[in-house]
Order: structure tokens, then C-alpha cells, then sequence
């Protein structure tokens, strides 16, 4: 197999200016190449990694906040790291590898991608531009810049903090009714609210602000307020190459999101789409793309789709969230995991192509907030012809809390038919059997 560190296995590293003085080091000969994965320790996205790198015979460094969180999964290299300072956290790894150095820097969720992209600037790998991966963590730069380059997505203002109700109602009489409320880094439908009114629109921008404060947004950081765009909600997962956009797949949303909240259901794919409606989404997101500046690896875009028009929603340097990857496979076998660690590592990667079924993912909701008693009806669910896999992600006596507030899913289950459409009704058919017990 085919590996950069096999390019020039005693060649040393161009000299690159880091702090006060010169970082150099050099590429020992290598026939594994090392990957750094930097992860969340609360991440659903450890295990397939890891069982991807070990299926591309890749040795592993995994750079988290607390790795002993991830220390029964890992059996491997763990390197602390403050992911929420990117600054910090590059300095960290550019130092890690003047002793160790590595062939590639994957950030496996979106904490952690600027991290990755400016260490990878420093070291010379392969990477996005963090101006650009940073724009993406942040809505309203992501925005503007889509605004500059006249990129398809909502009219779009902002509710300073403190603002009273006479400057919400201006904010919202800018992009018109109804709109969408939102805080600018949070993630996972998390503090994301429509409003209808301009009499509403006060209440929604105090309690999506309440929500971005707990979940750690800074008090005084603006909310993003949009111009609800009506019409179906689609997903693209795709992979850049020295910018090119290779697409992977477009999933449907076949449930309405509508709000008030937004919390995501059923992902399914081939889409159903026309092929003028997806085209219409892939030019959509190549413009994105363009207008970020992102150059390399996963890419993450969720779009909303009107009269054959698409227009961006949201754009993330990253794999598609939580378990829902595994509703991916591909015609060489390979998971998607597979192929991001592959492209990072400059290894072949072959054909892109799905493979010829249709699969879904359901993500199971959280119904009300309280302590978790347990989910039953798992072996039903199973049953289920075309439901592949259950998997429930919280365990019981845990706290949960339902969108908005809360971002994270009691679980998450798959399947796999002859058409898309069966594929919906199997994972239809599941949750009808799932019995989720609350207390509280």
C-alpha cells in the first residue's frame, strides 16, 4: 500500500518557523504511518476510527482532554491535549512530534478540527486552511463568507447579547418571518429554535441565549438570526482532494423540520431526489466549499431544497455526527472511517461508489428530560427485516435532555433494504417498537 512517509524516508522536513525560533525534524523511515486522531473524550467516534486505522494497518496517537476516558478502547499512544485552544493544543503536537513525528492529523468530530488543521499547517501535512476550518465552527463567519461569494443560504442577521425586545424585533423584521434562532459554535440541533412572530421572537432569543450560556457560549457572543427556509432538508457527505469534491453520498431527511426545534430523525440514502434537485445541491455545496476556502478531507453539508434551488444550512470539516457513518458502506468495502484515514495518509483509496443497497439511519430522540431507565424492545427492533443494528448510546441512570437544550441521542439504529424507501419503513417499523423509560 502506498503511504506519503514512503515518499522520502530520509529526507528531512523543511524547516518551519514555530514560535521564537525553528522546529525541524525529520521522517524516519516508516512502513506504518502514524496518524494523530484527535477526539473528544466523550466521542461517539472512537471505535470505528480505531477499527479503521487497524484495518489500514495505521499506528495510532489519539489526542483528547482526558485520555484516560478512552483508555478501554484505546490500547494504544495517548497524548493530552486542550482541544477547546487550538492554539495550545498545535503547539502540543508540533512538540509530540519533533520526537514522534506523524504522518497525518485527523480531527474526528468538530472539536478539534481547528486544532488539527493549524498543526498540520505547522508540520507540513495535508490540510484545510484553519481560517477556513475555523469559519466553519463559527455560523456567522461561515455566513459572511458564503454571503461574499454569493453562495445560495438564508438571509441572516444578529441579536447582540443584552439586546432588548425592540432589537430582536428589528434583527427579525431584517430577515422576516419566521425564522430561525441560533447560537453561532453550538452543534447537534442544540439551541436551535424557530420563532413566528415578532412577539415570540423575544422569548426564543432568551431561551436559545439561556441554552448556548449552559452549554459554556461566551454570554457576551451574539445569536445568528435566519430566515427559516421551507422545503426538504438533505445532507451530503463528500470527501475534498486538492479542493475537488469527490461526493459520497446525499442522504434525505424524510420526517419534516419544521421546529420549533429541530431535532433530527431518519437518514436515508440513494436519495430520492430528482437529478436536477441534486445537482442543484452539489453545485450548492462545491460554491461552499469554494467560498470557506476548505481543501482537504471530510466534508459535512446539510442543505435545504426549494423549485429545484438549494440553499446551505450548515458546512462542517468533518465526518456526518455520532454513529450515523455506519449507515455507509462502500463498493471496496471500506467504511468511511476508512477512507478519511486513507485520503489523510495519502494511500490509494479506489472506487467512491456505495455499495448497491440503500441504508438508513434512525437516530433515536430523547422524548423528555429526567434520568434514563433503560430502552426497551431492542430484540423486537432487531427483528425487523432490514434493521441491520441497535445500538443504544446512554446508558441507563443517566440524566438526558431532549432538543433544544440538550445534544446528544438515546442511541441510534440501521438498516439496510433494496430501495430507499424500505429502508425508511424499517427504521419506521423499529422505532414503533422501542419503548424509551424516563424517570422524573
Amino acid at each position: 500500500m502506498f503511504r506519503r512517509c514512503e515518499l522520502a524516508p530520509s529526507a528531512p522536513r523543511p524547516a518551519i518557523p514555530f514560535a521564537s525560533g525553528v522546529l525541524t525534524s525529520a521522517r524516519h523511515h516508516r512502513f506504518v504511518p502514524r496518524v494523530l486522531l484527535l477526539m473528544p473524550s466523550a466521542t461517539y467516534r472512537a471505535p470505528d476510527f480505531l477499527e479503521a486505522a487497524r484495518a489500514l494497518d495505521v499506528e495510532v496517537v489519539v489526542g483528547c482532554e482526558e485520555p484516560q476516558a478512552l483508555s478501554g478502547l484505546m490500547g494504544t499512544r495517548a497524548l493530552r491535549l486542550p482541544l477547546d485552544d487550538p492554539d495550545a493544543a498545535a503547539k502540543a503536537i508540533v512538540e509530540h512530534d519533533s520526537l514522534t513525528p506523524l504522518d497525518a492529523i485527523v480531527a474526528v468530530d468538530d472539536q478539534g478540527a481547528v486544532a488539527a488543521a493549524a498543526a498540520s499547517e505547522l508540520l507540513g501535512l495535508h490540510h484545510n486552511p484553519p481560517r477556513a476550518v475555523a469559519a466553519t465552527r463559527d455560523k456567522l463567519a461561515m455566513r459572511a463568507l458564503l454571503a461574499q461569494h454569493e453562495v445560495p443560504q438564508p438571509a441572516y442577521g444578529t441579536i447582540p447579547a443584552g439586546a432588548r425586545p425592540a432589537e430582536v424585533a428589528l434583527a427579525v423584521k431584517t430577515v422576516g418571518l419566521p425564522c430561525v434562532v441560533k447560537p453561532t459554535t453550538l452543534s447537534a440541533s442544540q439551541g436551535v429554535l424557530r420563532a413566528d412572530s415578532l412577539e415570540g421572537a423575544a422569548a426564543v432569543a432568551q431561551r436559545v441565549r439561556r441554552i448556548a450560556i449552559g452549554a459554556g457560549v461566551d454570554p457576551e457572543a451574539p445569536l445568528l438570526v435566519e430566515r427559516f427556509v421551507p422545503g426538504q432538508e438533505v445532507a451530503l457527505e463528500g470527501l475534498l482532494d486538492d479542493g475537488a469534491l469527490d461526493v459520497l453520498a446525499v442522504f434525505d431527511k424524510p420526517d419534516p423540520l419544521d421546529g420549533p426545534a429541530f431535532e433530527e430523525t431518519i437518514y436515508v440514502t440513494p436519495s430520492r431526489l430528482t437529478h436536477r434537485d441534486i445537482e442543484a445541491v452539489v453545485d450548492a455545496t462545491r460554491k461552499a466549499t469554494r467560498a470557506l476556502g476548505l481543501r482537504e478531507g471530510p466534508l459535512h453539508a446539510e442543505l435545504r431544497l426549494r423549485d429545484a434551488r438549494a440553499w446551505v444550512i450548515e458546512v462542517a470539516a468533518r465526518t456526518i455526527g455520532g454513529l450515523c457513518s455506519r449507515a455507509l458502506a462502500f463498493s471496496t468495502g471500506r467504511t468511511l472511517e476508512q477512507l478519511v484515514l486513507a485520503h489523510a495518509i495519502g494511500s490509494p483509496m479506489g472506487p467512491l461508489q456505495r455499495e448497491d443497497r440503500a441504508s438508513g439511519v434512525l437516530m433515536l430522540p430523547i422524548p423528555r428530560a429526567g434520568t434514563l431507565l433503560g430502552v426497551e424492545g431492542v430484540s423486537r427492533a432487531l427483528a425487523v427485516p432490514g434493521v441491520s443494528d441497535v445500538q443504544i448510546t446512554i446508558a441507563p441512570g443517566r440524566e438526558v435532555v431532549p432538543v433544544p437544550e440538550g445534544n446528544r441521542y438515546l442511541g441510534f439504529v440501521f438498516a439496510r433494504a433494496k430501495r430507499p424507501a424500505d429502508a425508511e419503513t424499517a427504521l419506521r417499523r423499529a422505532l414503533s417498537l422501542l419503548e424509551v423509560r424516563i424517570e422524573g
